[in-house]
């Protein structure tokens, strides 16, 4: 049985170990392969297994490469595969949910701490010698910001949303909650569902973990940007086509929003072009949020025994 890992570098850089893997079949792991068909049809000829992180399959694609049984995506999203494709074709589309959920909650609270506190740029002064010419025992030159008795509405309230609301209550604020069940679980005095309108007119700031789809597609947009608050924070660790980066860029830079924070934008890697690189305000960190090691672990781990329950004939996590 051959076994294709199409873009294994971003995922095991080399910390971690393919040898269980390995075990299963006659593996391949390819650190990445170009996102054009034919290079995607080579790279795949003859495998019965595939596992592909941000790599593409297309009902094209799929069309040309009838050997292939099984799909595994190393990810949660699973928007890279043609699913209804995979479907009529009879390949087994699986992914890896739950796997980075305390860590893309962490980095939604580090982007948040650095927009409060600016700790980057208060250690930048400080080493260019700053506060050693300070007369003062103390100075800023970035307003800081409080986070208790503050209103964070988070769109999308799985598993990361949750982790995050839990996150916010122990830092004192309140929580809106919306999500596509029209209400949550569990509410009390300071986490309760909103609908959409409610939560961009009442939040402090907002934070993004829905799903990329056609209802959410372009959700922070000029017209529900002018909705929220005066000086809103938003923070996108989700997908970047969430956001109308240009209407973002000119809300940053109007001041409407005071600050952004992003982990994911339009086009990955990020173009130059792209408008939030010229918006004032704006923290962009290179899509790291599910990233850490551990978490990596288990998305390794969830991956094998998933390909090892559809090898019994008991397959789980399938998304088709």
């Amino acid at each position: 049985m051959k076994i294709v890992v199409l873009d294994g570098y971003p995922f095991n850089p080399g910390d971690l170990s393919w040898d269980e893997l390995a075990k299963l079949g006659d593996l391949k792991v390819y650190d990445r392969t170009d996102h054009e068909d034919t290079e995607i049809v080579k790279a795949i000829d003859g495998a019965e297994i595939i596992f592909t992180n941000k790599t593409p399959l297309t009902r094209k694609t799929l069309e040309k490469a009838p050997s292939v049984k099984y799909i595994g995506v190393l990810a949660t999203g699973y928007n890279v595969v043609d699913v209804g494709a995979a479907r009529e074709l009879g390949i087994v589309v699986t992914n890896v949910p739950a796997y980075s959920t305390n860590s893309v909650a962490q980095l939604t609270f580090a982007l948040l701490l650095e927009m409060c506190h600016h700790v980057g740029d208060h250690n930048a002064a400080v080493q260019n010698g700053d506060w050693c010419r300070s007369k003062y025992y103390s100075f800023w030159n970035s307003p800081l910001i409080e986070l208790a008795g503050k209103t964070i509405g988070i769109i999308g309230y799985g598993m990361i949303g949750q982790a995050t609301g839990k996150l916010a209550q122990a830092f004192g604020m309140k929580v809106l909650a919306n999500n596509t069940k029209g209400k949550i679980e569990n509410e009390s005095p300071t986490c309760r569902y909103a609908n959409l309108e409610q939560l961009l007119e009442q939040s402090d700031i907002i934070s993004l973990h829905c799903p990329l789809t056609e209802i959410t597609n372009g959700l922070i947009n000029k017209s529900n940007i002018a909705k929220m608050k005066d000086g809103v924070m938003i923070i996108n660790t989700s997908r970047g086509g969430l956001v109308v980066e240009k209407d973002l860029k000119e809300a940053l830079n109007s001041g409407k929003v005071a600050g952004a924070g992003v982990d994911v934008v339009s086009v990955e890697p990020i173009t130059p072009e792209n408008d939030l690189l010229k918006a004032n305000n704006c923290i962009i960190t290179p899509h790291i949020a599910w990233a850490p090691n551990a978490a990596r672990i288990r998305l390794m781990k969830t991956a094998i025994d998933n390909l090892k329950a559809f090898l019994d004939g008991n397959s789980v996590n399938v998304v088709n």
